[in-house]
C-alpha cells in the first residue's frame, strides 16, 4: 500500500513581506503553480512564489490542522517558524524546480 503525503508549507514573496500557509498532496505540483501564477488568488496577487517552509505528513486530517494552527499566528511567530527551518528564507524548491523543468 502506498504511503500519503501531505505538506504544509508557506510561500513568501521576493522581499519575503508576505507569507502564503497551505496544505497540498503534491508539493512539486503545488510550488509550479504558485511560481507559474497558474492559480487565481492570493499567491498570484502577492507574487508569493519561494517556499520557503514546509512539513510532512501521514495523516491529512494532521496536515489540515497544522495549516489552520499556523495561520492563526501572528506573523512574528510565522517568521520565527521560517527562520527555525530555512535562517537565510532561501527558495526551498529553487534546485528541485529548475531540474523538472528540464524533464
Amino acid at each position: 500500500m502506498k504511503q500519503h503525503e501531505y505538506f504544509v508549507y508557506m510561500m513568501a514573496n521576493r522581499n519575503s513581506r508576505v507569507l502564503y500557509v497551505g496544505v497540498t498532496n503534491s508539493l512539486h505540483i503545488r510550488v509550479w503553480q504558485h511560481k507559474n501564477g497558474a492559480t487565481p488568488g492570493f499567491t498570484k496577487q502577492y507574487n508569493c512564489d519561494c517556499l520557503v517552509y514546509l512539513e510532512l505528513f501521514e495523516d491529512v486530517r494532521e496536515a489540515i490542522a497544522r495549516e489552520k494552527q499556523i495561520k492563526s499566528w501572528r506573523r512574528s511567530k510565522k517568521d520565527a517558524l521560517v527562520t527555525s527551518m530555512n535562517p537565510e528564507w532561501k527558495d526551498l524548491a529553487a534546485e528541485w524546480y529548475v531540474e523538472r523543468l528540464g524533464e
